[in-house]
C-alpha cells in the first residue's frame, strides 16, 4: 500500500530528497507520491518534519 501526503504538507521537499525510488515530486500545492512507483519503505514518513505522510 502506497504512502500519501496530506494537506499538512509544507512543500519543504525533505521527503523527495530521501525517497530511494524518486516517486515523490512537487505538485501544484504540495508534494505528491506516485502510488505505482512507491515501494512503501516509509523513509519519507520518517523524514517529514510535520508528519504529513502516512500509509494509504
Amino acid at each position: 500500500m502506497a504512502h500519501v501526503i496530506s494537506s499538512d504538507c509544507i512543500s519543504c521537499g525533505a521527503c523527495a530528497a530521501d525517497c530511494p525510488v524518486s516517486c515523490i515530486s512537487a505538485g501544484d500545492e504540495q508534494y505528491i507520491i506516485d502510488a505505482d512507483a512507491c515501494i512503501d519503505c516509509g523513509s519519507c514518513a520518517a523524514t517529514c518534519p510535520v508528519g504529513a505522510i502516512s500509509q494509504n
